[in-house]
């Protein structure tokens, strides 16, 4: 039974991903929100951080100027100019972030990052894989950016997917209002969190905030819904957090606390996507060695922590 107060409140959504297995249990459709209030340095969707729909550029898809000028037509702002191969260079500087020019692109070469939609939108496009859930034990999970960061839509898609019996999971960096983490949870069969250092120093480095709000949200968590499934999920970035002094204390921190635990190798994946919304990749080509991964997972699997399978 369909809320229509609540099936009419709007968000900004960047990517809805079907058949994903790699963001709770079973087969899954991850829906992306726009918004995040960290800015980690090694962040995958860097097009998640701001709020508002932005402009994306793939230079490989421009099928050069001789052929279309359609983007420069539109474009009032001096932002679209003659670049390399003659094709499309973005002056960001100039950009508006009007969009116009993504209507017009004929190869996508230009697209947009972010479209609003209704909590009854999003809701529809899950369901239709609802036979997946059931057979696999999945369902929705809503991740980012921060979900969370859009409070009121990210609650009440949780609450139109309870009422259609879609098992809901939201992935969250913790660094949120506490109350709407608890309201989120309400509705949620399991809380993927990620803790990615314990040193309040060194995370408002590398991801522009401290720690405390995300350890005293945790708490707060886990003693108001004990018996709700959390995964706490650390990624494991080279000059921030790869040492076994940095992993041990998450895991002293864990313990007792009857949660999963999984380690998370950093990649470069993201990479090309800072490009393409005009900024730089902020840890340029560093790479995580394969024996300090494992040697770290050691580390996790010899204490009284629960590692998870996945």
């Amino acid at each position: 039974m369909t809320n229509t107060a609540i099936s009419s409140i709007k968000g900004i959504v960047f990517n809805i991903q079907k058949y994903s297995v790699h963001d709770g249990p079973g087969i899954r459709t991850v829906v992306f929100l726009k918004g995040c209030p960290l800015s980690c340095v090694w962040c995958s969707n860097p097009e998640s951080q701001g709020f508002k729909p932005q402009l994306a550029y793939n230079e490989k898809k421009c099928i050069t100027l001789f052929q279309c000028d359609n983007c420069q037509k539109v474009c009032t702002a001096g932002a679209l100019v003659w670049g390399d191969n003659d094709k499309i260079k973005v002056l960001w500087e100039n950009c508006t972030a009007c969009l116009a020019c993504t209507e017009v692109c004929p190869a996508e070469a230009l697209i947009t990052y972010g479209e609003e939609k209704s909590v009854r939108e999003v809701i529809d496009q899950v369901e239709k894989d609802a036979s997946f859930y059931a057979r696999s034990g999945g369902g929705l999970t809503l991740s980012g950016g921060e979900p969370l960061a859009q409070a009121k839509f990210a609650i009440a898609l949780l609450k139109e997917a309870r009422l259609r019996y879609i098992k809901s999971a939201i992935e969250t960096c913790g660094n949120v209002k506490t109350e709407d983490l608890l309201e989120a949870s309400r509705y949620c069969n399991m809380i993927m969190f990620d803790l990615k250092s314990m040193d309040s120093r060194k995370h408002k480095e590398f991801t522009g905030s401290g720690n405390e709000r995300i350890l005293h949200n945790f708490i707060e968590l886990r003693e108001m819904y004990p018996k709700l499934p959390i995964r706490v999920r650390t990624p494991v970035v080279p000059g921030f957090n790869d040492s076994k002094k940095d992993i041990q204390a998450i895991v002293d921190f864990l313990k007792g606390k009857n949660v999963e635990f999984e380690l998370l190798a950093y990649h470069r994946f993201g990479a090309q996507k800072y490009n393409n919304i005009g900024l730089n990749y902020p840890l340029g080509e560093i790479s995580l060695d394969n024996d300090t991964f494992l040697t770290l997972q050691q580390v996790a699997r010899q204490n009284e922590v629960t590692i998870s399978s996945e």
